[in-house]
């Protein structure tokens, strides 16, 4: 029995020793200083077998493979090598060329195939890894502000809006995102959620941003522009990594506050075939306050204090409900609650969790199927007609992708949960309610009044009653009017609702020469669930569909390829509304010896679908109505009993009535004839696609100054827009036929009607035009300056339709400004942004107010230890300390300060 133990086991070591194992060392250094590089990446040539450099710039590679075969040395910012492997025990040296400029990195998103950004036919923004590292804002999202024409607009600490080329708003539907592929977007809402589920800073690969229209390849959404993060691979970024950030907020209304941000990323190659990866990132803070109560009428800042009867504060919820009580009294609102009394603790958290599961059947990357599960759940604060307290929400994706080098095939579904969020507008209404009704408190007022002829003591005997914040007897009230979803008596803002998308593309390059050409597809269903708190989804989920083909073709012409013609269509149709066609064509001409001038010229067409706000919205909120104009959504909303006035119920049969949805569109005044005394019937079709028509002109280049050089990225443009989508304010009257007799007038007279929003399209002509110019170079041997420009404009007549609010958001004048060296002296760094803008008009359904202009400063210093592999980092936001507003109503924003630990990165 020993004796065949003892075979067995000669046996195997001897198989295992029969395999061959080659060994590989070597050191990794930049080609210019002879500093070694820490975290190159050493893998063999269409393999996923590889290792990196350790914070000395060594490495050692033991592999399977027999002798010859190519490693590929890269890192980011410099130029790939490829080392030949001939004998077991080789020793290499590497040395890695900086790339002259960053216009010679690559992108994949602009043609949806590898190009250098010098080389791009459009405009493109680019963050990686080494660009994350030298960012002195506080997290990665919030260094894209720093990107030339990019604004990031700060809805709460853990929600930041991107935006490009103007239209800003928090719900920012003209501008896709997509993570690994996947849109970010709210199923609900349509627009993309900022990071509460893209991916933890440790996993950033890349991020790539398109300026502009870029319907021709992406579809509806990608109307103005489109970001894409993706991840890093388990197969080339191995290991376990950690990082601890603590800081704090510095604000006047909220004191100084600290915040955590924590993430771990793990990452293991199983084999050749199979790698597997997970990370999870937890940020808790404390939210900016929102205090501003100044006095607001008609969607504007009024004059007036609290001492006025008719005061209607802005961040103060509740005093919305209002009535004119005749006579000497006049017009009086209900005394309201500051937000900060409705916010709970204004408790900022975001919890994500990214796993996936990498697998290539032949070991290479020429195929591979790839699992993706990501999960977020957290707090965060929403601004859109009211401000929402988003508490314990829950969002999901989960994709299963096939891709090869040529194609890729995927599929995901995004489902939400909106936990236990709730509107603080209603919030504040119905806490009121829960102690005396609207009825009692203006006969108790106008009571008062007409005996003491003082708006003080009406107002203080009809708050006889009133609960007090931090109270027991408010709190029990307010958890009631929170949990409750029916906005008559409630706050609950409910939403389930789920989207599953479908897209391929396929590049047929190995198989046609001449040209490159590509096709591709997608398919998307959204299933509103909101139980009918936000659409009119009563009776059920509300199905809808879109779907898309595309295709392009790419050519190269004249001596050494240096023009590039690019052509592409897409065909787009949605359920409720015709087909689109979005073409674009492009050229671009590589001019000078190194084929560093490059010129670039494009011509496209986008359009965007109307959202599902715009098509099922069914919600009362408070000062107006939302109604979506689908054909099958106008007769579905039905609103809660209105109260008619003495002299009108005897018209309507009772002191209440109620409203349709069809009547906003087809019997109701506009808004702005009213309030110019000469009431008209509103025109208001229903809604249908959006447009726009956009010319581009670029030129990027590498310009000699003798002792430096200096990359310059220059780029302008023009759109035209054509049924431009916009939200209109009707009246609607609860008797009479509007245009047809005086009894709609009367209604007006009485006070009986009713303010909608509904969803249509200008009539009016809209166009936008700006450009923006970026300069980088290095001065005093080795430090990085960088500065850009961006002029952003438009024009529209607002004579052509009173009603309508363009909502550009965006201030005409932006400079940047970059400077910084990430190796100062040994293991040492600094960095700091400057930025300022101009002021601008900001127009929403909050409010319409104008932000003031704004200069920001922030700044990090960050230091490497590479005996425990880490770099701790010291930094600062909007470090000169002045508060400023993002939009009217958010939180005034302060100053961020941070320190952070982060371990093999």
């Amino acid at each position: 029995m020993i004796k065949k133990i003892l075979l067995i086991a000669f046996i195997a070591f001897s198989s295992i020793t029969m395999v061959a194992q080659t060994t590989v060392t070597g050191t990794v250094k930049d080609a210019k200083t002879g500093e070694t590089l820490p975290g190159a990446n050493i893998k063999i040539e269409n393999k996923a077998v590889g290792t990196n450099t350790d914070f000395d710039g060594n490495f050692v590679l033991k592999v399977s493979d027999n002798p010859p075969f190519t490693l590929e040395v890269s890192v980011l910012g410099y130029k790939m090598e490829k080392i030949e492997v001939t004998k077991n025990n080789q020793k290499v040296t590497v040395s890695l060329t900086e790339n002259e400029t960053s216009l010679d990195e690559i992108v994949v998103s602009a043609s949806r195939t590898p190009e250098r950004i010098m080389e791009s036919p459009v405009t493109v923004e680019r963050l990686d890894a080494r660009a994350i590292k030298n960012t002195s804002a506080p997290s990665f999202y919030d260094g894209l502000e720093n990107l030339k024409g990019v604004d990031v607009n700060t809805n709460s600490l853990t929600f930041k809006s991107v935006n490009t080329r103007g239209f800003a708003t928090f719900a920012n539907t003209r501008f896709m995102q997509l993570v690994d592929g996947m849109d970010n977007s709210s199923p609900a809402l349509n627009f993309a959620i900022g990071n509460l589920l893209g991916m933890s800073e440790l996993d950033v690969n890349t991020v790539e941003l398109l300026p502009g229209a870029s319907s021709a390849l992406y579809g509806a959404n990608a109307f103005n522009g489109i970001m894409f993060m993706t991840s890093r691979s388990p197969f080339n970024d191995q290991g376990i990594s950690f990082s601890y950030k603590y800081g704090l907020t510095s604000q006047k209304a909220a004191g100084d506050n600290s915040f955590h941000d924590v993430s771990i990323r793990m990452a293991y190659a199983f084999s050749d075939k199979l790698a597997a990866k997970a990370s999870l990132s937890y940020l808790k803070g404390t939210e900016w306050y929102a205090t501003d109560y100044r006095n607001t009428a008609n969607g504007k800042y009024a004059a007036g204090d609290r001492s006025i009867n008719d005061y209607d504060g802005l961040n103060i919820y509740g005093d919305e409900v209002a009535i004119d009580l005749g006579g000497a009294v006049g017009r009086v609102s209900r005394t309201g609650y500051q937000e900060v009394d409705l916010m709970k603790d204004y408790e900022a958290k975001s919890v994500k969790l990214n796993t996936a599961l990498h697998y290539r059947p032949f070991g290479d990357d020429r195929l591979e199927l790839i699992f993706n599960s990501k999960f977020g759940v957290g707090n965060t604060i929403y601004q859109g007609a009211n401000r929402y307290n988003i508490r314990d929400f829950y969002l999901a994706q989960q994709k299963l992708e096939l891709k090869g080098k040529n194609f890729f095939v995927r599929g995901y579904v995004t489902t939400e949960d909106a936990g236990n969020s709730y509107d603080s507008r209603f919030a504040a209404i119905n806490v009121n309610r829960k102690w005396k009704s609207d009825q009692d408190w203006f006969t108790q007022y106008a009571g008062t009044y007409l005996v003491t002829g003082s708006h003080a003591a009406a107002r203080a005997a009809a708050d006889t009653g009133r609960l007090i914040p931090g109270t027991s007897e408010f709190q029990s009230a307010f958890d009631q009017v929170t949990a409750d979803p029916n906005l008559v008596t409630g706050a609950r803002f409910q939403d389930q609702t789920k989207l599953y998308h479908s897209d391929l593309n396929y590049n047929f390059q190995d198989l046609i020469d001449w040209a490159e050409f590509q096709v591709g597809g997608s398919y998307r269903r959204y299933s509103l669930n909101s139980n009918g708190s936000i659409f009119t989804d009563y009776d059920g989920a509300i199905d809808y569909d879109e779907f898309g083909v595309y295709t392009q073709m790419q050519k190269k012409f004249l001596e050494e390829d240096r023009l590039k013609f690019t052509a592409s269509i897409r065909y787009d149709k949605a359920q409720n509304f015709d087909g689109n066609f979005s073409p674009r064509i492009s050229l671009a001409y590589a001019a000078g010896e190194n084929k560093n001038d490059n010129f670039r010229a494009s011509f496209q067409k986008g359009f965007r679908n109307p959202t599902t706000q715009d098509q099922y919205i069914g919600l009362d909120a408070g000062a107006a109505i939302l109604v979506g104009s689908a054909p099958d959504n106008l007769d579905r909303y039905t609103s809660s009993p209105l109260n008619v006035s003495t002299a009108g119920q005897p018209l309507v049969g009772g002191s209440t009535t109620t409203l349709s949805g069809r009547l906003a569109y087809e019997n109701s005044f506009s808004a702005s004839s009213v309030q110019n005394g000469a009431p008209a019937a509103s025109a208001a079709p229903l809604v249908k696609p959006e447009e726009v028509t956009a010319f581009e002109l670029g030129y990027r280049g590498l310009v000699n100054t003798g002792e430096s050089r200096i990359t310059v990225d220059l780029s302008a443009y023009y759109n035209s827009y054509n049924n431009f989508i916009s939200g209109k304010n009707v009246l609607v009257p609860f008797y009479g036929t509007v245009g047809d007799n005086s009894l709609s007038l009367l209604a007006l007279q009485n006070g009986d009607f009713k303010a909608f929003q509904v969803y249509t399209n200008t009539t009016a002509d809209i166009s936008s035009y700006g450009a923006s110019l970026g300069l980088n170079t290095k001065i005093l041997n080795g430090f990085d300056l960088g500065v850009n420009y961006t002029y952003a404009k438009f024009d529209f007549d607002q004579s052509s339709d009173p009603d309508f609010e363009a909502g550009f958001n965006t201030p005409e004048h932006k400079v940047k400004l970059q400077f910084g060296n990430p190796n100062l002296f040994e293991n040492f760094g600094f960095n700091i942004n400057a930025r300022w803008q101009g002021d601008y008009l900001w127009e929403s359904t909050f409010l319409d107010a104008t932000i003031e202009s704004r200069t920001l400063i922030d700044a990090q210093i960050n230091y490497s230890v590479p005996s425990i592999k880490s770099v701790f980092k010291l930094g600062g936001a909007n470090l000169g300390g002045k508060e400023y507003f993002s939009a009217p109503g958010v939180g005034a924003i302060g100053s961020q300060y941070y320190i952070s630990w982060t371990i093999n990165n």
